[in-house]
Formats: C-alpha cells, structure tokens, sequence
C-alpha cells in the first residue's frame, strides 16, 4: 500500500516502456542488442526449453544485452532449486510478466448479478543459467555452426515459401502492397548477405499478416509516417526480430534505422502501453506463418 506523500510505484506497462525507451534514446535496439557472430540465436527460453513469447522476449532479450548474457535459458529461484542449482549471492534477477484475467461480480441497479473480466498483468523473477550453478549439463551453452553469408539458407527457404505469399523481386525497395496483396524485394543477390535479405523479408512478411483476409490488423494507418504506420513498423519490426530468432538469423540494422527509433519513441511515449500490445501483434503475425508451415 502507498504510504501517504509517498510515489505510486508504475504499473508494469509503464515499468516496462520505461526501459524499451531508455534502451531506444541510447540508440539501441533490445530486441537486436544480443545477437553477435560468436553468440547463439534464439527466443528465451523456459527452464523446460519452451520459447518464451510476446513482450517477454524483449524483455529477457533486453536485460541479456545489459548484463551481457549469451545463454538463452531462463528460470525462478524455486526451478534452479528443483534442478539441484544455485543462484550466486548477490545476483540480480529479471522481471517477465504473465497475462491473466480477473473476474468480477457486481450487482446491477436491478439487483441482477453482472460479470465482467478485467486483463491484468503479473511480474515475477526468473535467473538466467549463467547466473546459476551446479545446474545439469544439458543448461551448459553449445557451439553454434556458422552460417555462410554468401549462399541461400535452406531453412530460411522452406519456411517463407511456405507461407504463400506473393513475394516478387526487383527494383530498390522493400515493402508490402495491401492492395495487390504482394511483397516486393530487390533481388538476393542486392543485399550485403544472406542474413539481410531474410531479416527484410521477415519484416515485410510480418506486414503481410494485416490483411483483411488473414490477422486483420488495423493500428490506425492512414498515411505514409502517421501514428499508426509508426505503430504498424514497430509490430513488423519485432516480428522480424521473433523470426529471426526462430530461424537462426541475425537482425540487421534497417537504413532508415535512426527516423524508425524517433517516430517509435513518440509513440511509446504518448501510449505507455502499447509496447505490449505490439509484441503481442509480432507474436500472433510469427505465429500465423508458423502455422502455415506443413510440420504446423
């Protein structure tokens, strides 16, 4: 409970966007900061090896970029235990979040019982396994093969063909069509390496879900730099961090890197709660192309 003349503590979304847009005025990105040539890809993941999803991949990827951790497991103070680890003295652990709802009963004027359901989030603390010991061998971190940038990844193939999209190349730009429903890309051979031209193309497919005929996603995009197109990139943008984690690629800096930051910032800004909400737009576009996959 507050105590009088004393500061409410900020609710989680507030806690939250704080630490996305101090990371974003440092000119860092969280949801690309851990990625580097000699570190593994990957989403977080649960002490049990599921992926974690939504606002809390960036959150386990931002503190990893602060704190400098490679390995991508994580886990409570409780499942260290249960697993005969140890978490050092003096570590500090990491908030995630977990959605649930909250039912309430009121009674109306008429003396009639109405029930309504209010969303909620709840914070707790996980470690990740570099800062525990003593844990099983299998959390120990594994050599990752290196990619050759110069050749097509078949794994990063076989998934977007699969999805179907109408993606034709040539020209200049990267971008989707809503209209035609297409996805334009310059030819592979334009980008510096394999890694870019994936990452661009995971960006543009993310874009693709917002049509009417699949996710329907409309964040108020009416012009070309308005609000919601600064909203609709931020969705694109870490559902192409989410892919990229999922396939194994790096996340490479877009050109127009520095004017995305300033337009997300505004946004994030005026609306504490909506880097939430758009991680929960990236993870329900991934996982709408994951479901377009044969093995799905």
């Amino acid at each position: 409970m507050t105590r009088p003349n004393e500061p409410a503590r900020p609710d989680i979304h507030t806690r939250i966007t704080h630490q996305i847009i101090a990371q974003l005025e440092a000119g860092v990105r969280p949801w690309n900061q851990p990625w580097a040539a000699s570190t593994s890809v990957s989403r977080p993941l649960r002490h049990d090896g599921t992926p974690y999803s939504g606002i809390n991949i960036l959150l386990l990827w931002s503190e990893a970029a602060i704190q400098g951790f490679t390995a991508p497991t994580w886990m409570t103070f409780r499942q260290a235990l249960a697993l005969g680890g140890h978490v050092r003295k003096g570590e500090r652990g990491s908030s995630v979040v977990y959605a649930n709802t909250l039912i309430r009963t009121d009674t109306s004027e008429g003396g009639e019982d109405e029930t309504s359901r209010i969303p909620f989030l709840k914070a707790y603390t996980v470690f990740n396994t570099a800062q525990i010991d003593d844990l099983p061998e299998r959390y120990a971190p594994q050599p990752q093969p290196t990619i050759n940038p110069e050749v097509r990844l078949s794994t990063a193939e076989t998934f977007f063909k699969a999805c179907g999209a109408d993606v034709r190349h040539g020209g200049g730009s990267a971008y989707y069509a809503p209209g035609p429903d297409v996805v334009q890309m310059p030819a592979f051979e334009s980008f510096q390496d394999a890694q870019s031209y994936y990452a661009t193309l995971g960006h543009e497919m993310t874009h693709w879900t917002r049509h009417a005929s699949r996710l329907d996603r409309d964040l108020g995009r009416q012009r070309h730099g308005d609000e919601g197109y600064a909203r609709e990139e931020l969705v694109a943008e870490l559902g192409a961090a989410f892919l990229c984690a999922d396939l194994g690629l790096a996340l490479e800096p877009r050109e127009d890197h520095a004017a995305y930051i300033a337009s997300w910032l505004q946004v994030l800004r005026d609306d504490k709660r909506f880097i939430v909400s758009a991680a929960a737009h990236a993870q329900r576009a991934v996982a709408w192309l994951h479901m377009l996959q044969p093995d799905s």
